[in-house]
């Protein structure tokens, strides 16, 4: 028990840290003004259409780090600050989020697949702990044998969202790559501010492949602790 805490105490330190640096990186980059004063969104607008896709939208959605690419309407949602500003920051972050689009117009295999996972991760994510926790309980106080699949079958639901963490990091890695090659591609940056918009990209990375981490330490512990209760 000692040592679960221990190693979630330490990830959550690596998340803070993490996050930490991925807005002291964006304040940064948000300082560096774009020399062809485009804003994020005229970005993410040409992006869509050098890569041929004209049925998404580019639209502004409120509050602070919202931004993300819905593929049920066709969507790339720009936080205010990424859609009206013009710098490397915005830049990174529209590009991304195109990166997303195209991904879905190519039928990216790893997208399609985490697709498909997200109503069974939105299951999983409200059921599993309930069903761990309710396990255990009736094992240890009533001596239910039942209790023990109980939570397994919890234990089964929390795998399905540990799984969903690591399907995410090619899909995020891959729409970053999408959007820094581009940008270089058709000379939408300085060199100064391309820099800028790839070490933004590599640190908002950086936070999944934390979160993924912490879903797996998590899925090891109780694994343990459930399945050894058999012995």
């Amino acid at each position: 028990m000692l040592g679960y805490y221990l190693l979630i105490g330490i990830i959550a330190l690596a998340s803070f840290a993490v996050s930490a640096k991925l807005k002291s990186k964006f304040a940064h980059y948000s300082k560096i003004r774009l020399q062809n004063g485009m804003s994020g969104a005229e970005i993410a607008q040409q992006m869509l259409h050098d890569n041929g896709i004209y049925d998404v939208k580019v639209i502004s959605t409120s509050g602070r780090l919202t931004d993300h690419y819905n593929p049920v309407n066709k969507t790339v949602n720009l936080s205010e600050a990424v859609y009206n500003q013009r710098n490397a920051a915005a830049a990174a972050v529209a590009a991304h989020e195109v990166g997303h689009a195209v991904q879905h117009a190519t039928a990216y295999n790893m997208l399609q697949l985490r697709s498909k996972l997200v109503p069974a991760v939105n299951i999983s994510s409200r059921l599993s702990g309930f069903l761990i926790f309710g396990g255990l309980i009736l094992g240890a106080t009533q001596g239910l044998v039942m209790g023990y699949y109980i939570a397994v079958l919890g234990l089964v639901l929390m795998a399905v969202a540990t799984l969903f963490s690591f399907i995410t990091l090619p899909v995020e890695y891959d729409a970053s790559n999408r959007a820094l090659k581009w940008l270089k591609q058709y000379n939408m940056l300085t060199p100064q501010e391309y820099d800028g918009a790839a070490d933004s990209l590599k640190w908002a990375a950086r936070t999944y492949v934390v979160a993924a981490l912490g879903a797996l330490a998590s899925l090891l512990y109780w694994a343990s602790l459930i399945l050894g209760s058999r012995d």
